[in-house]
């Protein structure tokens, strides 16, 4: 949205700002929060900043809109950054609209529908998590995946959260849990290597009637000494489980874990707004 296209004495005048937003579709709007601030549209306590605050306060609307909790975290984060990932342009975070945000993120749980399946979810909690960060944005894999397991937490009924590296245990999140509080169980908690087969063997193990296993972590994806994609069809063979595999490589630039004759094995490389929706259509078939 060009400054040019609103005249400037017009820019404080609430109606000119209704009318402006009231037709553009509210994840334009998200998308366009640093444009229109690098322009000077969105300034602390002008008319454009209050439409906006009201727009992202609507619960009825993000839910109309299909506004994933995700889209609003990358929305977040990179407008809090106050720059562009790539360096070519900068704008001045307006601070209410910071934590408006950061406020959807959670109004937007409610827009999720559940898959009414049931969840082990496997977070990597390697060191390597918080070094590495998710390409075009300032969120590192730790953060990513930790936000996408407290959505699913907050969304499905059977959910089972865990903690990996080359060792397995219970991760303490809790479905109204905030970020800042669930990253404390996550972050910088190395204790090994990465082995995405864990999940599945520890399910056995335990005995846990399981239909989607999910996996998040940075972009080492296998060090263990059973592939996942065996330990997936030794959990179904044993369980009588029809159980699905959904490994997610947030940083990653290529690798395989899915047996690419089974549909019931998905790979997800890279991370962005598309991955939940595609990860919600792989798990309800």
């Amino acid at each position: 949205m060009p400054r040019e296209c609103v005249p400037t004495q017009l820019l404080n005048e609430p109606e000119v700002w209704d009318a402006l937003l009231a037709d553009m579709p509210l994840k334009a709007m998200i998308r366009n929060l640093a444009n229109m601030t690098r322009c000077g549209l969105l300034k602390p306590g002008s008319a454009g900043t209050k439409t906006v605050l009201r727009e992202l306060e609507n619960a009825e609307r993000l839910e109309k809109a299909r506004v994933h909790p995700i889209a609003l975290l990358l929305a977040q984060s990179t407008y809090a950054s106050g720059h562009g990932m790539r360096g070519q342009h900068a704008w001045n975070p307006v601070p209410k609209i910071v934590d408006a945000l950061d406020d959807a993120f959670y109004l937007a749980f409610g827009a999720v529908k559940p898959t009414e399946q049931r969840y082990l979810l496997g977070v990597d909690v390697s060191g390597s998590m918080s070094q590495f960060t998710v390409a075009g944005t300032p969120l590192s894999a730790c953060e990513a995946a930790t936000a996408m397991a407290m959505v699913t937490m907050a969304t499905e009924e059977s959910v089972t959260p865990m903690a990996f590296s080359d060792k397995f245990r219970p991760l303490r999140l809790t479905p109204k849990m905030r970020l800042k509080d669930a990253l404390r169980h996550t972050q910088d908690i190395n204790f090994g290597g990465t082995d995405c087969a864990l999940p599945m063997l520890y399910a056995l193990e335990e005995r846990l009637e399981v239909d989607v296993f999910v996996v998040y972590t940075d972009n080492e994806t296998w060090a263990g000494q059973m592939h996942p994609s065996q330990a997936l069809k030794l959990y179904r063979d044993r369980m009588g489980i029809p159980a699905k595999m959904i490994v997610v490589g947030l940083c990653s630039n290529g690798f395989t874990i899915a047996d690419p004759k089974d549909p019931g094995m998905l790979d997800v490389v890279g991370f962005d707004t598309s991955v939940p929706q595609a990860m919600r259509e792989f798990a309800v078939g």
